[in-house]
């Protein structure tokens, strides 16, 4: 894979059939160019340029929240605790689901619980819904905040208003909760590990 040396990190470059190229900063710190497959090495370098800014506030955002981490010894999990997190989050998030299904409105379908570096939840076309199990580290609004999100999606499989005022007819301070997973979320996400 080919890589560029720009703004003190390692850029590794990735071709691909798409029209635009795009800049993608990983939670291991790892950067990702995405380029057309006829674009050529000056129009990468005048898009890194064009987003030096970007990348040098993001990746000293990302080595404060690992030195955050870090002091607070939040290790990464061994996997016996992360399988003691998936059961307890199996018991804990179908418990919601139920709860909150009929306040939305909607059925669903099966309940996954997976180890996830960047996702809280999803949901299917089918109606499935997926939940990372380090929402059992977060607070109990958090985790309602979430069940909440996804079971939303069973009305409505985008972020437009109407998706928005369907969760805050929900949880009024659904906004409260997301300022939290946003600002902690990252520290939680890096107990993955590698």
């Amino acid at each position: 894979m080919e890589q560029i040396s720009f703004a003190g990190t390692t850029v590794f470059v990735v071709r691909s059939r798409r029209r635009s190229i795009g800049l993608e900063l990983k939670p291991d710190g790892t950067v990702y160019l995405r380029l057309p497959l006829r674009a050529s090495r000056r129009e990468a370098l005048a898009f890194l340029e064009s987003k030096e800014a970007w990348l040098r506030r993001h990746l000293a955002e990302q080595s404060a929240r690992d030195e955050a981490a870090e002091a607070l010894g939040l290790t990464p999990l061994t996997e016996e605790e992360l399988s003691a997190l998936t059961r307890a989050a199996r018991e804990d998030l179908t418990v919601r689901c139920e709860r909150f299904a009929p306040l939305v409105g909607v059925d669903y379908g099966r309940i996954s619980i997976r180890h996830q570096k960047t996702r809280w939840g999803s949901c299917s076309q089918k109606g499935n819904l997926n939940f990372n199990c380090l929402l059992m580290l977060a607070p109990e609004a958090v985790r309602d905040y979430v069940v909440v999100h996804e079971l939303t999606h069973r009305k409505e499989m985008n972020h437009s208003p109407k998706f928005w005022a369907a969760v805050e007819a929900v949880l009024p301070d659904y906004r409260d909760q997301e300022r939290w997973l946003k600002k902690n979320g990252p520290l939680l996400q890096r107990r993955i590990g590698n």
